[in-house]
């Protein structure tokens, strides 16, 4: 099986975030060991929407799939060897690995019910970490930025009905994200909003990567003005010291 090139609109946005991702996307070890847990001690893991290499498995056996040359630019010499591929076509046999992982990637594929299928083709169990759309009520970030919710990653993203729709979802695990979280996903952030003001944290979002130049801006800006004026606190403040706090993050594992 020939793996299929990333649709036109994937491999821009891929290269859009490219650049900065190394730098802004530092795995959390809170949040390593999480996933790394739900994955186990199987021999055989493909990392699917792999990007630099986060998360993945320090071990033999593990094979990473990313559609993205800059992101695979990225990877350590020391990480798991890529494919170029995608999640839609995954080029290997039908129950080659023992897992199927992948880490905030769903949302980005262009058909994500052939991707899921994809995954239990070629793996008897699987493990995704994603954010919960039903929460986004709870993410402060997109009162700022709410085209967020308008971009086409975020239309109908896939929450945990569509995963047990598509796959033999056993347990969705609830992922606090630490008040000091070294990864920069989009709501890392969360009691630390002086970080959404600088360009190179939001260099490695994906979320802001789709944003044109005047949302960006306008965000921006209502938000320097509530920190120096005192509303941010005065609304959200009591979140600074918090140790940790649910803002929306998922693992799903499935199969057996």
């Amino acid at each position: 099986m020939t793996a299929e090139p990333a649709s036109p609109a994937a491999r821009s946005r891929y290269e859009a975030i490219g650049g900065g991702y190394a730098a802004a996307r530092r795995p959390d070890a809170r949040i390593a060991a999480a996933i790394l847990d739900a994955v186990g001690a199987g021999s055989r893991v493909v990392n699917v929407g792999a990007g630099t290499g986060n998360y993945e498995p320090d071990r033999s056996g593990v094979v990473a799939v990313e559609p993205s040359a800059l992101m695979i630019a990225q990877r350590s010499p020391d990480a798991a060897p890529c494919v170029r591929g995608v999640a839609e076509c995954l080029p290997f046999a039908t129950s080659t690995f023992d897992v199927a992982m992948c880490t905030l990637t769903v949302h980005h594929w262009h058909d994500r019910a052939r991707g899921l299928a994809e995954l239990r083709r070629v793996s008897r169990r699987q493990v995704v970490y994603y954010f919960e759309p039903a929460l986004t009520d709870q993410a402060w970030l997109l009162s700022y930025w709410p085209e967020i919710l308008e971009l086409p990653t975020e239309i109908a993203a896939p929450g945990e009905a569509f995963f047990r729709e598509h796959l033999d979802v056993r347990e969705v695990q609830v992922v606090p994200v630490p008040n000091d979280c070294t990864d920069g996903f989009g709501g890392a952030f969360w009691a630390r909003p002086e970080a959404y003001l600088d360009a190179a944290v939001r260099a490695g979002m994906s979320s802001f990567a789709q944003l044109d130049a005047g949302a960006t801006a306008r965000g921006h800006d209502r938000l320097r003005a509530d920190l120096a004026s005192g509303r941010w606190d005065a609304r959200l403040g009591h979140l600074r010291a918090l140790a940790a706090y649910d803002v929306g993050y998922r693992i799903v594992v499935a199969g057996s």
